[in-house]
């Protein structure tokens, strides 16, 4: 039962952890465009030669 009161602070850290790391990703428009890149792809003037 000892375990227990590492544990639970510690998913509880972890969660908030990456709740903050969602809405951070959120404000940035991370997941503005879901379907850009699957459209973008069908598109004629495609080029996946990398860049750099």
């Amino acid at each position: 039962m000892d375990v227990l009161g590492i544990l639970i602070p510690a998913s509880l850290f972890l969660g908030l952890l990456g709740l903050g790391f969602f809405f951070w990703m959120l404000k940035r428009g991370q997941f503005d465009d879901p379907d850009g890149d699957a459209h973008r792809i069908l598109r004629d003037d495609y080029d996946d030669t990398p860049k750099g």
